[in-house]
């Protein structure tokens, strides 16, 4: 068999080695047809095995909020504490009151709104919901903790201890006392006790377009504004002329580039970069007062770095102070945390990266190495 002129191995007439090898292409690949095993077509691709009913039932875990799918079992307050204690108080507080990066568990109700099973909405005194604010449903926070809890090891989690942790949650937030022990058999009873066991409702336009509208507005229909006008548009010659503008704006990741919606800064300060800010601020201001802000703290809170670190706490990184007493002691500190702000990396105070400065130049990033390592001044 030879290959044609038309065929994607068309070749020379001369290169006999060349068309025989394209010959044995194309016997190859016609022999290939017949390999499908026998009832594929009827098994879709002939790959893998239905489930086994237990495999099935190892995965099928959830509960419904009708209490569909729970499983016997129990757990007391006590026992709940201290599962608490050991694997939850780390994330969500001693007392469910959570930390700085978990929403708090417990707050913001009250005896009356909890007799009556209806949540008001925020408060000054109360600027975030707390699960117990929105919680309607009881079988809602037993499955979550059951699937997703610890954060470290979801699923591993007993059944009884799942249900000695919902209890205890109950008994952080009032609404059933310290010898109370949760089960299968009352956990219907308990949800009554949820202060927005009410706050939830499907007569809504958002849930069915034949229920009310969140809003009863009139349309006026007067002193409407004009029909808009086009008044600028890009000209047909420019349009894609150095290609698809949409295929050029980066999705995600950090932007590079100067911010072109602002004014470009005048060319002195253009020229003069954070750095000889620093070595210059004495000379230029010898006889003015002094700056209300330090040009590297300026700099530092353009960049980002105050949203994870603070002059003398912890946020996400270390204080700047803890990073300056890392670094007292050794004479080219400045030169290596220099680098370490432009590259990024984690490892050195935590599993949280930092993210890489590069944008920064080395000036910028030696001044903002300094200035940490002088105690971060605010002046």
């Amino acid at each position: 068999m030879s290959a044609s002129r038309g065929s994607p191995f068309s070749v020379a007439s001369g290169s006999r080695p060349l068309r025989r090898m394209a010959s044995l292409l194309l016997c190859a690949m016609a022999t290939m047809a017949p390999i499908a095993p026998a009832g594929a077509a009827a098994s879709g691709y002939g790959l893998g095995r239905a489930p086994a009913p237990d495999e099935i039932k190892a995965w099928d875990i959830d509960v419904r909020p009708d209490f569909a799918g729970l499983p016997k079992g129990s757990g007391s307050v006590a026992r709940g504490q201290e599962i608490w204690d050991a694997k939850c108080a780390s994330c969500h507080g001693v007392f469910g009151e959570s930390n700085e990066f978990f929403n708090p568990i417990i707050g913001g109700t009250t005896p009356d709104e909890a007799a009556k099973g209806m949540v008001k909405s925020l408060t000054t005194s109360q600027l975030q919901r707390t699960t117990m604010m929105k919680l309607s449903s009881l079988s809602t926070m037993w499955d979550y903790i059951r699937r997703a809890m610890p954060w470290t090891a979801p699923k591993s989690l007993m059944v009884d201890d799942v249900y000695a942790v919902t209890a205890y949650i109950l008994h952080l937030a009032d609404l059933v006392p310290g010898s109370f022990v949760l089960s299968d058999a009352n956990i219907r009873d308990t949800e009554r006790l949820l202060p927005n066991r009410n706050g939830m409702t499907r007569d809504h336009g958002l849930w069915s377009i034949r229920g009310k509208p969140d809003v009863r507005n009139i349309a006026c229909m007067k002193d409407c504004a004009p029909a808009p006008v086009i008044e600028s548009a890009m000209p047909e010659h420019a349009r894609n002329a150095h290609g698809n503008l949409a295929d050029q704006n980066r999705l995600i990741g950090a932007v590079r580039g100067a911010d072109t919606s602002r004014p470009a800064p005048p060319t002195q300060w253009a020229e003069r970069s954070v750095a000889r800010q620093v070595v210059q601020r004495s000379a230029d201001h010898a006889d003015s007062a002094p700056s209300a802000t330090h040009p590297a703290l300026a700099l530092s809170t353009r960049q980002g770095c105050t949203a994870c670190h603070a002059p003398d706490r912890r946020i996400v990184g270390p204080s700047f102070s803890e990073i300056a007493a890392r670094h007292a002691a050794n004479a080219t500190s400045s030169t290596q945390l220099a680098q370490k702000i432009r590259a990024g990396g984690s490892g050195q105070w935590g599993a949280i990266p930092m993210p890489a400065q590069s944008q920064l130049t080395a000036a910028d990033a030696s001044a903002l190495a300094e200035w940490i390592i002088a105690g971060a001044p605010g002046k």
